[in-house]
Parts: structure tokens; sequence; C-alpha cells
């Protein structure tokens, strides 16, 4: 016999719902943290290279006590003909361990308006579609190996405490 485990509702496309986007927050934030484990230590930009990967970009925005503001993007061409694709905006939440695509703008219509009025959250639609994607994107650059590791200087110190 098989057994089952329920799918996770973030990973469901087709239940987008406030709690649902929550749980993806949530889950995006754990990501966030597995790319850039010691996010208050990094500089302000890094790039993380892999071979066989495109170059990931991080760019710390704004720091705060409880939040961190970042864009995460690859860079395509060089020099005054930079691309950036995909370019995101991430609010991180500390306190409460949550991630979120901010600053994406949304067109309102048709499935998105519809779904928006059943569940009463205006703009959840969209908020689902930039976030599940963030979720997808980070699933993906961490199985290529991206990460965004501090590199600290070998430590001066003795080993051994003089004093003992």
């Amino acid at each position: 016999m098989i057994l089952e485990r329920p799918l996770p509702s973030h990973l469901n496309a087709r239940r987008a719902s406030f709690a649902a986007l929550m749980e993806m927050y949530e889950s995006n934030y754990l990501r966030l943290r597995r790319l850039c484990p010691d996010l208050d230590a990094l500089a302000d930009a890094q790039v993380s290279r892999v071979e066989g990967a495109s170059d990931l970009h991080l760019t710390v925005l704004e720091r705060t006590p409880y939040t961190t503001k970042l864009r995460l993007t690859y860079e395509f061409g060089s020099g005054d003909r930079i691309r950036r694709q995909p370019d995101l905006t991430i609010r991180m939440f500390h306190d409460a361990r949550q991630a979120e695509v901010v600053g994406r703008y949304c067109r309102r219509r048709g499935q998105d308006l519809s779904l928006d009025a059943r569940i009463g959250v205006p703009g959840l639609a969209c908020r689902w579609r930039h976030n599940r994607f963030l979720y997808k994107w980070l699933g993906f650059c961490l199985a290529q190996g991206h990460r965004f590791p501090v590199h600290t200087a070998p430590s001066s110190r003795p080993l051994v405490d003089p004093l003992i």
C-alpha cells in the first residue's frame, strides 16, 4: 500500500489562498536563509558563481533590525547593456520568518479578479504568482549549488587558551 502525504498547499497551483500564501512566504524565507546563511555578515553586493550556471547577483538594499530588503537577479550583457532577468525585490521579515516579493506590478483582470473576489483578498492572485515563482526559482538556484557564504579571514587567535 502506498501512503500519500498531502501536498503542501503552497505547492498546489490551484489552491491560492491567504493561508497558503503565508505558508509560501515561510518556505521562501527558509530557502533564502539556505542561500545566504549569514545575511547580517554579507557585503551589500554579492555574486554566486557556479560552473555551468548563470551568475546569481544579490544586492542588499535595506537593513533594519527586523527586515532585510534585497534584490536577486541574473545579469546578462556587459557595460551599459546589462539586462536583469528575473529581477526580484524581496523583503525578509526576520521576526516572522517570512519573505515576500515586493515592488512587482500586477494587472488585475480575468482569473485574478475572480480569484480575488472569491477569496476576498485583493491582489492575492498576483502575490501568489510572484511568490510561487520565487519559491521555484530559489529551489532551482539551490539545486545548482548557488550560495552566498561569508568569507572570513583565518582567525589569529591561538587555538588553546594561554591561561589554562
